[in-house]
Protein backbone atom coordinates (compact mmCIF):
# COMPACT_ATOMS: atom_id res chain seq x y z
CA UNK A 1 0.00 0.00 0.00
CA UNK A 2 2.91 2.34 0.65
CA UNK A 3 4.13 1.85 -2.93
CA UNK A 4 0.93 3.48 -4.23
CA UNK A 5 1.89 6.71 -2.45
CA UNK A 6 4.96 6.95 -4.72
CA UNK A 7 3.47 5.44 -7.90
CA UNK A 8 0.48 7.78 -8.21
CA UNK A 9 2.50 11.04 -8.01
CA UNK A 10 5.14 9.51 -10.29
CA UNK A 11 2.56 8.60 -12.93
CA UNK A 12 0.98 12.04 -12.69
CA UNK A 13 4.43 13.59 -13.17
CA UNK A 14 5.15 11.41 -16.24
CA UNK A 15 1.70 12.16 -17.63
CA UNK A 16 2.32 15.89 -17.34
CA UNK A 17 5.73 15.50 -18.99
CA UNK A 18 4.16 13.65 -21.95
CA UNK A 19 1.42 16.27 -22.31
CA UNK A 20 4.09 19.01 -22.25
CA UNK A 21 6.04 17.18 -24.99
CA UNK A 22 2.85 16.86 -27.05
CA UNK A 23 2.13 20.59 -26.83
CA UNK A 24 5.77 21.38 -27.66
CA UNK A 25 5.57 19.19 -30.78
CA UNK A 26 2.32 20.81 -31.88
CA UNK A 27 3.79 24.30 -31.47
CA UNK A 28 6.92 23.33 -33.44
CA UNK A 29 4.73 22.15 -36.36
CA UNK A 30 5.39 18.43 -36.20
CA UNK A 31 1.76 17.63 -37.05
CA UNK A 32 1.17 20.25 -39.77
CA UNK A 33 1.53 17.99 -42.80
CA UNK A 34 0.74 14.38 -41.95
CA UNK A 35 0.28 13.07 -45.49
CA UNK A 36 2.85 15.05 -47.48
CA UNK A 37 5.84 12.81 -46.90
CA UNK A 38 3.82 9.67 -47.54
CA UNK A 39 2.63 10.98 -50.91
CA UNK A 40 6.09 12.25 -51.84
CA UNK A 41 7.51 8.76 -51.41
CA UNK A 42 4.86 7.13 -53.59
CA UNK A 43 4.57 9.77 -56.33
CA UNK A 44 7.99 10.11 -57.91
CA UNK A 45 8.11 12.84 -60.56
CA UNK A 46 11.36 11.76 -62.20
CA UNK A 47 11.35 10.94 -65.89
CA UNK A 48 9.68 7.69 -66.91
CA UNK A 49 11.80 4.64 -67.76
CA UNK A 50 12.68 4.32 -71.44
CA UNK A 51 10.61 1.17 -71.92
CA UNK A 52 7.46 2.98 -70.76
CA UNK A 53 7.71 6.05 -73.02
CA UNK A 54 4.45 7.12 -74.60
CA UNK A 55 3.88 6.53 -78.31
CA UNK A 56 1.58 8.31 -80.68
CA UNK A 57 -1.54 6.52 -81.92
CA UNK A 58 -0.67 4.24 -84.83
CA UNK A 59 3.04 4.36 -84.06
CA UNK A 60 4.91 1.24 -83.07
CA UNK A 61 7.01 1.24 -79.97
CA UNK A 62 10.75 0.96 -80.51
CA UNK A 63 12.36 -2.01 -78.87
CA UNK A 64 15.55 -0.74 -77.35
CA UNK A 65 18.47 -3.11 -77.51
CA UNK A 66 16.88 -5.50 -80.01
CA UNK A 67 17.97 -5.59 -83.62
CA UNK A 68 14.69 -5.81 -85.55
CA UNK A 69 14.49 -4.46 -89.11
CA UNK A 70 11.19 -2.65 -88.40
CA UNK A 71 12.36 -1.14 -85.09
CA UNK A 72 12.97 2.26 -86.74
Amino acid sequence: MEVIYTLIPGMIFFGLVFVAILFWAIRKGQYDDLEGDAHRILLDEDEAPKDQEETRPGERKKRVGLNYPDAD
